[in-house]
């Protein structure tokens, strides 16, 4: 039987204050080390038919509500690769998670990450993550180590295993959401960060978090070498950001955003402007609808009108809109807003003026970090990895 002991010290990387902060949970089983040399402790690696190996054709709908369909293929030779960690997803009913992958693992890869195999190769390690029990006793205030553990240690042996074996000096970009990014904001300080593998690190997405910086720096806070990204073609850099709705801002308990270190700030990269400013989002959403937060009413129009979407993603380009900022409860966090003047073409407006239910407000739009900026992402790779390919040679 598992049992609960209390550690008094807090984990507040870089003086984040952040969604995990310390009480561990004794385990019901050893922490053994997974075999990462097996297939089956990997949700996706190159030349599989695995989770990664989806159908990623989509649906544009354009601002007058006409569409367009666009095809999906995957990069035959892709110059670098991309190493995922998934957010919590695991409905075991344990702290964490067991090595079996089951339909949330393979579809948060389909939703998140399976699209990127379009700019490079694909790994995504299985991890004994913190599950959603576990995440719930930690909102209850019995807090659940994230940071470190199980899951960290598992992270960090499938990355290990993929320099050693897999690698081949090849450029990689590191790509997490939620506790996926928490992972690899520490896999980046312990293994990465003034370390000589750092010049092969093309760039780090770490959604969903919260990453801290000196006020008015790109560099010091919880990384010391890695600055933030601020150009699509910089390379060794990092893009963070936490989402929250512009009708919407973070509440005084805000997950994300907040910083506790003087002199600090959370960080924010827009992926639609990284440079600063507004920009527009190239979101991509599940056309079944099952998890589409965002519906304007030219897709529901569509669909009574005998003309549904028949590809399995569907994307609204210049619906979205998104910029940094901060207010009185959060330092930095990116900013989401629906255009509200785009109009079908018989002359109706098609944009629902909400972007689905939070989760509660201190969440925000955190379910939704890495479907709306998709695009947007997958394009930032692709320019990134053309650099850093020039650089090496």
């Amino acid at each position: 039987m598992s049992h609960m002991k209390r550690v008094v010290r807090p984990i507040v990387a870089g003086g984040v204050l952040a969604l995990t902060v310390s009480l561990a949970f004794a385990q019901d089983r050893p922490s053994r080390p997974n075999d990462y040399s097996a297939p089956e402790s990997w949700l996706c690696q190159p030349g599989r038919d695995d989770a990664c190996r989806t159908d990623e054709t989509a649906t544009i709908v354009a601002a007058d509500g006409t569409t367009s369909r666009e095809p999906w293929k995957p990069a035959s030779d892709p110059p670098i690769d991309c190493f995922y960690v998934y957010p919590t997803v695991s409905t075991e009913p344990t702290v964490n998670a067991d090595m079996t992958p089951g339909d949330a693992e393979r579809n948060v890869v389909r939703h998140q990450f399976a699209r990127f195999a379009s700019v490079c190769r694909t790994y995504a390690p299985m991890y004994r993550q913190v599950t959603l029990a576990g995440l719930r006793r930690m909102l209850d205030s019995r807090r659940v180590e994230m940071a470190r553990g199980i899951g960290y240690e598992d992270v960090r042996d499938a990355f290990r295993y993929y320099l050693e074996h897999d690698n081949r000096g090849r450029g990689f970009v590191l790509i997490g959401h939620s506790q996926g990014s928490i992972v690899l904001t520490s896999l980046i300080r312990d293994e990465i960060d003034g370390k000589p593998i750092q010049s092969r690190l093309v760039s780090a997405i770490l959604a969903g978090t919260t990453i801290a910086v000196p006020r008015g720096a790109d560099v010091g806070g919880t990384f010391e070498h890695v600055p933030l990204c601020r150009a699509a073609a910089q390379t060794g850099c990092v893009i963070t950001f936490a989402s929250f709705r512009s009708t919407a801002p973070p509440p005084p308990d805000a997950l994300f955003g907040r910083v506790t270190a003087n002199g600090q700030v959370a960080a924010c990269t827009n992926p639609a402007a990284l440079a600063g400013g507004s920009g527009d989002l190239r979101p991509y959403f599940d056309a079944s609808g099952r998890i589409i937060a965002l519906m304007p009413r030219v897709l529901q129009a569509r669909r009574r009108s005998g003309h549904p979407i028949d590809t399995p993603w569907v994307t609204f380009p210049h619906l979205l809109t998104a910029m940094c900022a901060a207010n009185e409860n959060a330092s930095g966090y990116l900013e989401v807003s629906v255009r509200t003047d785009r109009r079908s073409s018989d002359g109706s407006r098609d944009g629902d003026p909400t972007i689905g239910p939070n989760m509660t407000a201190r969440w925000g739009l955190h379910v939704l970090d890495v479907e709306l900026t998709l695009g947007n992402l997958i394009d930032i790779v692709g320019r990134q990895a053309e650099r850093w390919i020039g650089r090496s040679r």
